[in-house]
């Protein structure tokens, strides 16, 4: 099993850029793990919301599998306790050799194409945060998962 995280345009935000790095480091000792990143797209200045949202609609589903285990990080989506989040982990690694793809979209959320091609939705908070930003906010959450089904003293309860 592989979980990817597939982004929407690049992280540019030095700090942010490292803190994904440190996790991406330390999440390979659990999973293979990857970030894969959509560029954003040229021009779209003369484009609508609902035009760009359908051309990243077209790149995400083309990054994706029919087989993946696709989970859209969305504000729609369940929200977990990072307890809970490691067991949603912990039970899909035992139950499914599948490939799990967690999907962050762009400025504009996802396109209907996308919703509709979905396993599940996540939310990590209630909160808006960057594009950039949720992307080491998750890559940490992924890492204390691990270390929870692991039981190892990261996360304290």
């Amino acid at each position: 099993m592989k979980i990817t995280l597939l982004t929407v345009g690049k992280t540019d935000i030095p700090w942010v850029k490292e803190g994904l790095e440190m996790y991406l480091s330390r999440l390979r000792h659990y999973v293979n793990f990857e970030i894969r990143e959509i560029s954003e797209l040229k021009k779209v200045s003369a484009l609508s919301k609902e035009q760009i949202k359908q051309k990243e609609g077209e790149l995400i589903l083309k990054e994706t599998k029919p087989s993946d285990d696709v989970i859209l990080l969305d504000e729609h989506g369940g929200e977990y306790r990072s307890v809970e989040f490691a067991e949603l982990i912990g039970k899909k690694m035992a139950l499914s050799s599948r490939d799990i793809v967690f999907v962050i979209g762009g400025a504009y959320g996802f396109s209907q194409e996308v919703y509709a091609r979905k396993d599940s939705m996540l939310s990590l908070s209630k909160m808006t945060y960057s594009h950039q930003l949720v992307r080491t906010v998750f890559a940490e959450q992924l890492y204390r998962a691990f270390t929870i089904i692991k039981g190892e003293p990261y996360h304290h309860e």
